[in-house]
């Protein structure tokens, strides 16, 4: 039975590596064909202006630990055939190793963390420090934010800068788990935690940020296409973090004005005048 387990061992990489090859490539079965899993179950569709390049990022470091990892599973393998205990004979042999390889697989790991460290610098520069500006007045300032985001239990909680352009004055709009953007224009979020620790998190966007207790951060992206996509929350945050998502809405600039005079002038009535269909009979 030696080798059994070892041929059920390599079962795992083989399978692995094949589901993930299916589902890059839609193969059945996870194309969405007769008697198979439901297709695009790869990434989202990217809508953004630097999603390429997250995306780009992630397959680089998804082919190099996947090339390392068949490597090691192999090895493992042809380890646990050749010196199964039932078929080989030879007495065991004790070593003290070799210095010379223990200093090469040290080596070459560190270089490869370092290379990816140095390739994703962009990267992490433009999603994370580039935030982008604007001109006001003959000044050029870091760009104010259209909307702030409050993640609680278990909703994400919204404020749009009013008229004044300011965050935190009464002309702000209110609204719960409805975030419109207009597309084609950089966009500047403020992101808090009203609780615990959330995550919020656009997949079609490439966007994740965690959201933490008492402090506050900037989160920027660009929308190219129009369109409704998902705002779901990426951290345990308790009982009721399945249903902690909402509705991102990337609209023309129009669109987005029209959308938020209504929001506004919805949020200022004063009374409730029902319609004619609506009085009791």
């Amino acid at each position: 039975m030696g080798r059994f387990w070892s041929l059920l061992f390599l079962t795992v990489p083989i399978l692995g590596v094949l589901t993930f090859v299916c589902a890059i490539g839609n193969i059945w079965p996870l194309n969405g064909g007769t008697l198979a899993f439901p297709a695009d179950q790869w990434l989202p569709d990217d809508v953004s202006e630097n999603g390429g390049v997250i995306d780009n990022l992630f397959m680089f470091i998804l082919y190099l630990t996947g090339v390392i990892f068949i490597g090691t599973s192999i090895a493992l393998f042809l380890f646990m055939w050749k010196f199964d205990a039932e078929k080989n004979a030879e007495p065991v042999k004790f070593t003290h190793g070799s210095h010379t390889l223990e200093i090469v697989w040290s080596i070459l790991p560190a270089a490869a963390l370092l290379f990816i460290a140095i390739y994703q610098m962009n990267a992490w520069v433009d999603a994370k420090m580039k935030r982008p500006t604007e001109m006001i007045g003959r000044s050029e300032v870091p760009k104010r934010p259209l909307v702030e985001v409050t993640g609680r239990q278990f909703e994400w909680r919204l404020r749009y800068a009013g008229a004044d352009g300011q965050i935190g004055t009464p002309d702000d709009l209110h609204a719960v788990n409805d975030l419109h953007i207009p597309v084609n224009q950089e966009v500047v979020i403020t992101l808090k935690s009203q609780d615990v620790l959330h995550s919020f998190f656009l997949p079609n966007l490439r966007v994740k940020q965690d959201a933490v207790p008492g402090m506050k951060q900037f989160v920027w992206f660009q929308a190219n296409e129009v369109g409704a996509f998902d705002i779901v929350c990426a951290e345990l945050c308790g009982w009721g973090h399945y249903k902690m998502r909402g509705r991102l809405t990337v609209e023309s600039q129009e669109d987005f004005d029209k959308w938020f005079a209504e929001q506004m002038s919805e949020q200022e009535r004063t009374e409730f005048t029902p319609s004619s269909g609506d009085d009791d009979e």
